[in-house]
């Protein structure tokens, strides 16, 4: 592969979906092109099916993770400000993708329509290009017009009082636990998954030879007329 700038590998990567882009991070499928980053049984590192990507027709969205904690409001600990937050992310590294942990009761969190038009407006502005948090959020046909991607458990009208009580934090959002900076966030209609950023080469590298394995072996299938044609074309 020529060298790529840095822009160059995370625009490269949004060519591929997520569950690709997991693949080549992980121990699994069993690939020389499979960096072994993290292991698929053990590691917290994609998340799980409680949230999902909702504006699929938008496409792949790659970044820096910021974080956020956002609970109901507690007085014995100051809550951070909108204008903490936007100077945060005006120090993150760009593209942004934001994850949100929200720390609710359960019958809160199913509630908590957490950000909408005015707050994705403002994270838009300073760089975010998706967000993944765990639980639904709200006004998502002004969020789908401003094209910032959202994995998220789904939709409500309505929200409560919140507060923002830490950012920049590492944190844990449907299964996936996230260092602020270091890692990158891919996302898609699938879910979302991380990866170290100092191994955005690594993953540029391999990831073309391991979908063009895996496009071989689907070809070959396809064009099986035989058991034994499939049995030929499939690879343990």
């Amino acid at each position: 592969m020529s060298e790529l700038s840095e822009r160059e590998m995370l625009e490269k990567l949004q060519g591929f979906s997520t569950p690709t882009v997991g693949n080549v991070v992980a121990n699994l499928p069993e690939s020389p092109y499979c960096l072994r980053i993290y292991d698929n049984e053990k590691d917290p590192w994609y998340t799980d099916q409680s949230v999902h990507g909702i504006f699929p027709e938008l496409g792949r969205r790659v970044g820096y993770a910021a974080t956020i904690v956002v609970s109901e409001p507690d007085p014995k600990h100051p809550p951070l400000t909108f204008q903490d937050l936007i100077l945060a992310l005006g120090k993150a590294r760009k593209p942004i993708i934001l994850v949100t942990q929200q720390v609710f009761s359960p019958e809160k969190l199913n509630r908590m329509g957490l950000w909408g038009g005015q707050s994705t407006s403002l994270f838009k502005a300073c760089g975010v290009v998706g967000v993944v948090t765990n639980g639904p959020s709200r006004d998502i046909d002004e969020i789908r017009e401003m094209k910032v991607q959202y994995v998220m458990s789904g939709t409500t009208p309505e929200h409560g009082t919140v507060t923002l009580s830490a950012m920049n934090v590492p944190v844990s959002v449907a299964g996936m636990d996230v260092t602020p900076d270091s890692d990158i966030i891919h996302m898609d209609e699938h879910g979302a998954c991380k990866f170290p950023a100092n191994r955005l080469q690594d993953i540029c590298r391999n990831i073309d030879a391991f979908s063009q394995e895996e496009a071989t072996i689907a070809r070959s299938l396809l064009a099986a007329g035989t058991v034994e044609e499939i049995l030929a074309a499939w690879k343990e």
